[in-house]
């Protein structure tokens, strides 16, 4: 998987690129929440549920299924009286769905049951440029840390800057704040 840093950041900058004055900060702390969620999933080994195992890592809470059916639970339940909580619902979805996408373009792991329940094959995408991080939390203090951190900043914070500052370019010029 990337690292919680790698799927934290893609939360950040894409509630940065959408968001609307003024945003709650729980919806800051949800976007963040959202996406490293699904890694809660390594908990599973200290139940003694294999990794292979359908509630195993990068099993069912990395399915697409997943991802709406919590994403639109997050936004009926902490937006309730808001007539966006649909709306939000459908980001705190794509956020989740983003981090099991992220982890389907690693090198490692047994791949990502993106379909489940429906299927339990798991899957890769067809290039995996994506350093694997460990899931020990000791490998943070070794050198391989920098390499790992290294890849993640190419491959998935620069996009998700880059992404995030196009999409703020973009709103703002059709809201009239970039044209004169």
């Amino acid at each position: 998987m990337p690292t919680v840093f790698a799927h934290a950041a893609v939360g950040l900058f894409s509630a940065a690129a959408i968001y609307r004055k003024p945003m709650p900060k729980r919806f800051w702390v949800l976007a963040v929440v959202c996406s490293i969620i699904p890694d809660a999933d390594v908990l599973a080994f200290k139940f003694g549920i294999p990794y292979g195992h359908f509630f195993g890592h990068r099993g069912f809470f990395h399915s697409l299924f997943f991802a709406v059916f919590l994403g639109m639970a997050v936004g009926c339940l902490f937006f309730l009286k808001s007539p966006r909580r649909f709306l939000y619902g459908a980001y705190f979805s794509l956020l989740i769905a983003l981090h099991d996408l992220l982890d389907a373009f690693t090198n490692g792991g047994l791949g990502i049951a993106l379909l489940s329940p429906f299927s339990t094959k798991r899957y890769f995408f067809w290039t995996t440029p994506i350093e694997v991080a460990p899931l020990s939390p000791k490998v943070f203090f070794s050198e391989r840390a920098y390499l790992i951190l290294g890849n993640e900043l190419l491959w998935v914070g620069v996009p998700a800057v880059v992404l995030a500052f196009l999409v703020w370019t973009v709103r703002s010029f059709y809201r009239g704040e970039g044209a004169e």
